[in-house]
């Protein structure tokens, strides 16, 4: 079962998993070339890497002795397409509405209930 738009985003509102989510854009890595960049413990990257696998944006396996890590573009599909719908809207066409409807608001009288 793929996971929801609210696991995918809470794994990608980490700064850290983003940019292991760009590292691994260019190949798998083995989860010690995950975190050597970083000024963290392997423990803390590993629980990185817990919460994107959880949230089907990597996958792991393990290889000999050595654990790692691949990109799955195909978790970001969701999220993609839920947030491609607000792309139809522009903040020049939302500015252009919300003056519209404060125009319409001032001009138009109330109207009456009887």
């Amino acid at each position: 079962m793929p996971a929801s738009l609210d696991t995918v985003f809470a794994a990608l509102a980490d700064p850290t998993r983003r940019q292991i989510l760009t590292m691994l854009l260019e190949d798998d890595m083995a989860v010690t070339d995950v975190a050597d960049p970083f000024e963290m413990s392997l423990a803390a990257i590993s629980k990185h890497l817990v919460v994107l696998a959880e949230a089907g944006l990597i996958s792991q396996e393990k290889r000999g002795r050595v654990k790692w890590c691949k990109l799955e573009p195909d978790a970001l599909r969701d999220a993609s397409v839920w947030m491609q719908a607000f792309g139809q809207f522009e903040a020049i066409h939302l500015d252009a509405f919300e003056a519209f409807l404060e125009h319409e608001k001032l001009t138009t009288p109330p109207s009456s209930q009887d």
